[in-house]
C-alpha cells in the first residue's frame, strides 16, 4: 500500500492536472463524511440541554451538556491534530468521529440507568465528533491554492447542512423511535449521532486515499529539496503570527456568541410553551444557517477578503442577538429570523478565521496548529454553554442575547487594528 501511494505521488508531483484530480476527490471523500458528521451534531445542540433539565430537575445546569461536549471538544481537537499531523488527516478524522460515535451511545446508556455521572462523562467523549466535524474544513484546503481556500472550506462544510439540517427536524421522529425501543425519548437524537459519527469514520478511513496533508508535506519539502519554493509566498515570522492571533480571536469570539445564544434557546422557548417540534425548527434553521451559506461566504472571503468579511460577522452577531433579546417569547417567526442570523454570524467568522489561519501556516506544522487553535475555539464554547444558563437563571434571556450581540463588535477594532498592523 504504501508503494502504491509512492508511486501515485510520483506520478501527479509535476502535474497540475493529476493534483486537481485528487484535490477535487478529497472534496468529494470529506463533503460525503460532512453529511453524516452534520446529522451527528443535532443531539447535543437540540437535546442536550434538556435532558440535563430533565435529569437535574433545575434550568442552572442546562448549559452544562454545551459545556461539557464542547470541553470534550477542546480535547479532541488537540489530539485529532496532533494524529492528523504524524499519520495524516485520514486517521486523524476517522478516529476522532468512530470516538464521538461511542460517546454518542454511552448518553443513550446513561439515561437508560439515569446516571448524570454517566451522562456527563458521556457527553465529554461525545464532543470528539464535534470537533472533528469542524476539523474536517481543514482537510480540504490542504492541496488548496491561496485563492481557493476559502471557497475549499466552504465546499465541505456546505455539505454539512444536509445531515445538520435534518438531524433537528428528525428529534421528534427519533424520540418516538427511542420510545419503541425502549428508552428515554430524548435519546432518540443521540442514537442518530452515534451512527452518524461513526458512519463519517468509516468513509473517511475507507476512501480518504491518498492522504491530502501527507501529499502537502511531500509537495513542499520536494519544492525545498528542487529548489522551486517562491520565497514571494512565504509569510515572515511577525506577519504569520498575528495571522494566527486574529484569524483565532475572530473564531473564539463567534463561537462564544454564538455557542451561548444558541444553547439557551430550547430551554426559553420550552418555557415559553413551545412544542419539541418548534424547538427543532428554529434549531435546525440555525444550523442551516451554520453551513449553507458556506458556498457564497467561501467566494466572498477569497474575493473580497478575511478582513471584511470578520466585519461583517460581528455586526451580523449584533443583529442576532439584538433580536433574540427583543423578539416576543411566543413568536416563533423572529426566533428563527434570529436564530439564522446567529449562525450566519458564526459562519462569516468560521470561514474568514479558519482561511486566515491556513493562510498563516505551512504544511509541515499545519495539522497541530489548527488542532491547538481550535482547542481555544471549543474552550470558548464550553464557557459561552456553561456561563449561559447561569445568566438566564440569574438575568434573563435578553440579558443574555443582548450581551452575546454587544461582546460580538469587539471583531471590528480587532481585524482593523490588525490590518493597520500589517500595513
Amino acid at each position: 500500500m504504501l508503494a502504491k501511494e509512492q508511486a501515485s505521488f510520483e506520478s501527479f508531483i509535476d502535474s497540475p492536472e493529476q493534483l486537481k484530480k485528487i484535490y477535487r476527490r478529497v472534496l468529494f471523500v470529506v463533503s460525503l463524511s460532512q453529511i453524516f458528521g452534520g446529522a451527528g451534531l443535532a443531539a447535543g445542540v437540540t437535546v442536550g440541554a434538556l435532558l440535563a433539565q430533565q435529569m437535574l430537575g433545575t434550568d442552572a445546569y442546562a448549559g452544562v451538556p454545551s459545556a461539557l461536549i464542547t470541553l470534550g471538544s477542546a480535547g479532541a481537537a488537540f489530539l485529532v491534530g496532533k494524529l492528523s499531523q504524524r499519520y495524516g488527516r485520514r486517521t486523524g478524522l476517522s478516529t476522532g468521529f468512530i470516538v464521538g460515535g461511542l460517546g454518542a451511545i454511552g448518553v443513550v446508556i446513561a439515561a437508560m440507568m439515569n446516571s448524570v455521572i454517566l451522562l456527563f462523562a458521556s457527553l465529554l467523549i461525545y464532543g470528539a465528533g464535534t470537533a472533528t466535524n469542524l476539523q474536517a474544513r481543514y482537510a480540504g484546503t490542504d492541496l488548496a491554492n491561496s485563492k481557493q481556500r476559502a471557497t475549499a472550506i466552504s465546499t465541505t462544510m456546505v455539505m454539512t447542512t444536509f445531515g445538520a439540517v435534518a438531524g433537528p427536524n428528525l428529534v421528534e421522529i427519533m424520540g418516538k423511535f427511542a420510545v419503541f425501543i425502549g428508552v428515554p425519548s430524548l435519546t432518540g437524537p443521540f442514537i442518530l449521532s452515534a451512527t452518524a459519527f461513526i458512519l463519517a469514520g468509516i468513509v473517511l478511513f475507507t476512501m480518504l486515499r491518498p492522504d491530502p496533508l501527507e501529499i502537502a508535506k511531500r509537495i513542499a519539502a520536494y519544492k525545498q529539496v528542487k529548489g522551486h519554493g517562491n520565497k514571494s509566498e512565504s509569510v515572515n515570522s511577525s506577519r504569520n503570527k498575528s495571522g494566527l492571533m486574529v484569524g483565532a480571536t475572530v473564531m473564539v469570539l463567534t463561537q462564544i456568541v454564538m455557542v451561548a445564544i444558541m444553547t439557551m434557546t430550547p430551554v426559553h422557548m420550552k418555557h415559553h410553551g413551545h412544542g419539541l417540534s418548534e424547538v427543532g425548527l428554529v434549531i435546525g434553521f440555525h444550523i442551516g444557517a451554520m453551513y449553507l451559506p458556506s458556498l457564497v461566504t467561501g467566494i466572498l472571503v477569497d474575493k473580497i477578503g478575511r478582513t471584511a468579511m470578520s466585519i461583517a460577522s460581528g455586526i451580523t452577531l449584533l443583529c442576532a442577538g439584538l433580536l433574540a433579546a427583543l423578539a416576543p417569547s411566543d413568536s416563533l417567526v423572529l426566533l428563527i429570523i434570529a436564530l439564522s442570523l446567529l449562525g450566519l454570524g458564526w459562519n462569516f467568522g468560521l470561514i474568514s478565521g479558519t482561511a486566515q489561519i491556513v493562510d498563516s501556516t505551512e504544511p509541515s506544522t499545519r495539522a497541530k496548529i489548527q488542532g491547538t487553535l481550535d482547542v481555544f475555539i471549543a474552550l470558548a464554547g464550553a464557557s459561552g454553554g456553561a456561563l449561559s444558563g447561569m445568566v438566564v437563571a440569574n438575568a434573563s434571556y435578553t440579558a443574555l442575547s443582548l450581551g452575546g450581540g454587544l461582546l460580538s463588535l469587539l471583531l471590528i477594532p480587532i481585524v482593523i487594528w490588525s490590518r493597520r498592523g500589517n500595513a
